[in-house]
């Protein structure tokens, strides 16, 4: 029969779909290490189900997270819209930690605790540029001092991840005060001295890795 999916196929899509949702409430809380034997035992499955739609950890990590990926990437550009460069940055910064808030496996995998994937390094590759322009528009009015560079931002954000991943289970709130304190810095800093080389942000990301 033509024009319809076999019934092996819709269970096969609706057994991912299962995966997926659950691996992602498992990841929210306890971070990217979960392993494969809780996710299918939360879900009801057998480790081969998890296996035959995820053979490598590479392929679920890239299923769960490529949407919230974009969602971050879309932030940027929006930010990029703002009048005020400096409105938009330290908005971008803001929700973009208020979405790994929410989820510790995604801010894991955005400071690269984790084996680095294609899909983080092509969300570096195009956020890079966007925090570029919006720095460069900031140094331009005044608003940061000169030599500010997207280095600077990318330390700011895995320092207040690190605040956040540290004191997520009693003062979840608390990263909030520490990006204050780290764009406060940054934004009266002496960045006189030499600016770090185009290889930084990709060492400071994948230098982490577990």
């Amino acid at each position: 029969m033509t024009g319809t999916a076999p019934p092996l196929r819709r269970d096969a899509e609706r057994n991912r779909q299962l995966l997926l949702r659950t691996a992602y409430e498992l990841m929210a809380v306890r971070g990217l290490d979960v392993p494969y034997e809780d996710i299918a035992r939360a879900a009801g499955t057998g480790m081969g189900t998890v296996y035959r739609r995820f053979p490598q950890r590479q392929d679920l990590l890239d299923a769960l997270f490529s949407e919230h990926i974009d969602t971050v990437i879309d932030l940027a550009e929006q930010a990029a819209r703002y009048d005020d460069a400096w409105a938009g940055l330290t908005w971008f910064l803001e929700r973009q930690l208020e979405i790994e808030a929410r989820s510790r496996g995604l801010g894991e995998l955005l400071r690269s605790r984790h084996q680095a994937t294609a899909l983080v390094q092509r969300a570096h590759e195009r956020m890079t540029p966007l925090v570029a322009e919006l720095i460069a528009r900031a140094v331009r009015a005044g608003q940061l001092p000169a030599g500010a560079t997207p280095a600077d931002f990318a330390a700011a954000h895995v320092m207040v991840g690190s605040v956040m991943d540290a004191s997520r289970d009693f003062a979840p709130q608390l990263w909030r005060r520490a990006l204050a304190v780290a764009l406060a810095g940054l934004r009266h800093a002496d960045l006189s001295g030499d600016p770090p080389d185009e290889t930084v942000i990709d060492r400071l990301y994948n230098d982490q890795k577990k």
